[in-house]
């Protein structure tokens, strides 16, 4: 299955990005702003550190699939972020119903 964003429109995916940063006091809000500012609220929120390195696990079980390419660019464009992996699987189709 191609996972460029104009064929994922109606579709869901289970998502786990892992960000590796430089520890910092204002790092963790910053990585939930691409969520929230998108009115999506995270199932799992795991965050590490190690020396001066944070690991953090951010999870969705049922995130819009059109949008996992927008949130993994801007998780990379947060200050101290030295790296974002994703790991996706779409898991199934949105369903809408008329009003």
């Amino acid at each position: 299955m191609s996972f460029e964003p104009w064929t994922l429109v109606g579709l869901h995916a289970s998502v786990r990005f892992t960000v590796v940063a430089d520890a910092s006091p204002g790092l963790l809000p910053r990585l939930l702003q691409p969520f929230a500012k998108r009115d999506l609220n995270p199932d799992a929120f795991d965050a590490r550190r190690r020396g001066d390195t944070m690991v953090v696990e951010i999870a969705m079980e049922a995130m819009p699939a059109e949008v996992v390419h927008l949130v993994e660019g801007n998780l990379g464009q947060v200050v101290g972020v030295r790296g974002v992996t994703r790991r996706q699987e779409i898991t199934g189709q949105v369903c809408r119903r008329a009003a």
